[in-house]
C-alpha cells in the first residue's frame, strides 16, 4: 500500500462516516484515503484559501457556493448523505416529551439552558426559535458550541440541559441520552455533498471515492452513523 493517495476535508457532522468509508475504500483499493474534519466554517475558509486537497464534503449549499467561486469543480458534485437533527439530554436526566412541535417548544421554554451548533442545525434552530417568537425570551439561556465541539459534549459535562445537533454527531457520545429526532413537522434535513477541489492532485481517484461514498455499498455505513442515503 502506498502512503496517502487521496486527502480531503469535511465538517464534523460527517467525520465518523467518512472515516469508515475511507478505511473501507482503502481496504478494497489499497490506496490510502485521509479526510480531516473541522468545524464547517473553518473547513470552508481553508478551501477558499486554496489549501491543497483532493475532495471536500460539506453541506450542499456551501459546496454550491464554493463551486460558484471556482474552489471546487461544479461538475464533480455528488450528494453523499442526508442528516437530520436529534435532541438529547444528560444521561439519567428526565426525558421531556418530544412527540410533536408543541412538545419541543415547551421543552425549550422549560430548559435551564439550550445548546446548538454553529453548523446547519444551529442556523435552523435559531430560525425556528424566531418563528416561534421565543428567541428573545431564551437568548440568555442559549449556548452555541464552539466550532468543532459537539453539542453532546456540552450536555455530558452539564454545560447545557437540552441540546440539538445532527444525529451523526450525537451518536457515540458517552454521558447523554438521545431522545430521538425532531418531529417530522419541524425536522430539517441537511444534504452533505462531496466535490473535487480545484487544488486536487488526484482528481481521478477523488471521483472514484465520491462514487463509492454515494453508492448503495455505503448505505449500511450511513445508517450506523445516523444518516441516510440520497436517492
Amino acid at each position: 500500500m502506498t502512503d496517502v493517495a487521496l486527502n480531503g476535508l469535511s465538517s464534523m457532522a460527517t467525520r465518523r462516516l467518512l472515516d469508515e468509508l475511507a478505511a473501507s475504500f482503502t481496504a478494497h483499493s489499497g490506496r490510502r484515503v485521509v479526510i480531516g474534519s473541522v468545524g464547517g466554517v473553518a473547513a470552508r475558509k481553508r478551501v477558499e484559501e486554496g489549501e491543497a486537497m483532493d475532495i471536500v464534503v460539506l453541506a450542499s449549499n456551501v459546496i454550491d457556493q464554493l463551486a460558484a467561486a471556482g474552489h471546487v469543480d461544479p461538475q464533480s458534485r455528488v450528494p453523499i448523505a442526508l442528516s437530520g437533527v436529534a435532541v438529547a439530554v444528560k444521561a439519567g436526566a428526565p426525558h421531556p416529551r418530544m412527540h410533536d412541535e408543541a412538545d419541543v417548544r415547551e421543552a425549550v421554554l422549560a430548559a435551564r439552558s439550550i445548546g446548538y451548533s454553529t453548523g446547519p442545525s444551529g442556523v435552523y434552530l435559531t430560525q425556528l426559535f424566531e418563528r416561534w417568537g421565543i428567541a428573545e425570551r431564551i437568548a440568555a439561556r442559549c449556548v452555541q458550541a464552539q466550532p468543532g465541539v459537539a453539542v453532546g459534549t456540552l450536555i455530558a459535562r452539564g454545560d447545557v440541559e437540552l441540546g440539538f445537533q445532527q444525529m451523526s454527531e450525537m451518536i457515540g457520545i458517552a454521558g447523554i441520552d438521545v431522545l430521538g429526532m425532531l418531529p417530522a413537522s419541524i425536522q430539517t434535513l441537511t444534504v452533505f455533498t462531496g466535490a473535487i477541489a480545484a487544488t486536487a492532485s488526484a482528481p481521478g481517484l477523488a471521483r472514484e471515492f465520491l462514487a463509492y461514498a454515494a453508492s448503495p455499498e455505503a448505505d449500511a455505513v450511513k445508517a450506523r452513523h445516523g444518516m441516510e442515503p440520497v436517492r
